[in-house]
């Protein structure tokens, strides 16, 4: 492939991305929704004007970071601190629930005299799948509500982490089931040792940061020195400690949140990631898809299989964040927010391709999930944010009338 017509590429998903992004805010949906809707269109499903490369695949990693970074930097700690063991628990039942209703929905499409068998173990790698949240597309819902530091904002954030780290440690006993030589004990020691690492790298790299900060504030070299920290972050997690990276640049966020400067450099990395990398992010997740190898069973699987996985993680985070003292339309928020699916999941299916646990017609259904749970998200999220708006300021509205019959 010349180098040059990596440029065309580049041009065709920026207009296409902001084209449909516009059109979405115009419907009232959010803009992902409309960059996810591009991505689809120009890829191979449709026009098949931009084929996924390395290239767009390695840019679209950088978006995700930038947004995950972002995020951290938006967390109010102390509002974290509140919603910690929620959020925990939040997470340990959508990993569950999700895990156990992909491996029964498995066993009932194709029948269970597969347990016991080798299918057992492909039936158990469906439900892995169904545990892997996406929270990049739930971020970027959520800062365009204006809701992402709020508690439930907070609640989802956290759990999706957390989420994604259950998530990990299960893939790795689910293998090592298969292989013989993962050790699925060293990934829990390894995620222990991480989180550890990364409160005494925090404490010292905050004191420095907010050392840098005092003396040069509000100027370029913060953010930049800010987007080393996370990508250098994110680096170590995957690299030695065997973490998904986005878990690192997430961490990273977090330990620069309590600077003064720290508005200041996610008002930086918004504009990278508005202008070209966060569109490269959700087209690519349209990109990925390509629906040659579907027919009627896969379709029918498929469809079942998106169905299952939103309702797992609807009901099973939703129903505990309600035993969390959440109220009824918080607690569908959060079960809401914890429904996407993304890069995390295609890291699970790849991975369960390499050692022989997802035959790879069924990728096909890990990408109608990605697409369904990206697009429907944020779009409910909307809608279920709107009438708490609704409801609010018909509560204010009927307290004014009341105070001016009061006050006569």
């Amino acid at each position: 492939m010349e180098s040059y017509l990596v440029f065309k590429d580049l041009a065709i998903i920026i207009i296409a991305a902001k084209f449909f992004g516009i059109i979405a805010r115009k419907c009232k949906a959010p803009q992902v929704v409309g960059e996810i809707i591009a991505g689809l269109i120009i890829g191979p499903s449709v026009l098949g004007l931009v084929e996924q490369t390395d290239f767009l695949s390695k840019m679209a990693e950088i978006g995700v970071m930038l947004l995950m970074f972002s995020a951290g930097l938006e967390t109010d700690l102390k509002e974290m601190r509140k919603t910690g063991f929620a959020a925990f628990l939040v997470a340990l039942a959508g990993v569950f629930v999700s895990l156990a209703g992909g491996t029964l929905y498995f066993l009932a499409f194709y029948g269970w005299s597969a347990v016991g068998t080798e299918q057992f173990f492909r039936a158990v790698f469906i439900g892995c799948i169904m545990t892997a949240t996406s929270v990049s597309i739930t971020v970027q819902a959520l800062k365009e509500l204006g809701k992402i530091k709020g508690k439930v904002g907070t609640t989802i954030i956290s759990a999706a982490i957390i989420d994604d780290v259950i998530g990990i440690i299960v893939l790795t006993f689910v293998i090592g089931f298969k292989n013989p030589d993962s050790d699925p004990g060293r990934v829990i020691v390894n995620t222990l040792l991480f989180f550890a690492f990364a409160i005494v790298v925090g404490l010292i790299s905050y004191k420095i940061f907010k050392w840098f900060d005092n003396r040069y504030p509000h100027t370029r070299r913060i953010p930049i020195a800010g987007l080393a920290f996370c990508f250098a972050m994110a680096y170590i997690a995957e690299k030695y400690f065997g973490i998904a990276d986005i878990t690192g640049a997430y961490l990273a966020g977090i330990i620069l949140c309590s600077i003064r400067d720290s508005e200041y450099i996610a008002e930086k990395m918004d504009v990278n990631s508005y202008m070209i990398f966060g569109p490269l992010f959700f087209a690519s997740i349209g990109l990925k898809t390509s629906l040659d190898s579907l027919n009627m069973d896969v379709l029918v699987f498929s469809i079942g299989f998106v169905i299952v996985a939103i309702l797992c993680k609807v009901v099973g985070c939703g129903l505990i964040a309600k035993c969390c003292k959440f109220s009824l339309s918080d607690s569908a928020k959060i079960g809401v927010g914890m429904m996407t699916r993304g890069e995390v999941a295609l890291i699970v299916s790849q991975k369960g391709l390499s050692v022989g646990l997802l035959d790879p017609v069924y990728f096909t259904s890990v990408i109608l999930l990605i697409i369904t749970s990206s697009i429907s998200t944020p779009i409910i999220l909307k809608l279920l944010y709107g009438k708490d708006d609704a409801s609010n300021n018909r509560d204010h509205t009927a307290f004014l009338y009341k105070k001016e019959r009061d006050d006569d």
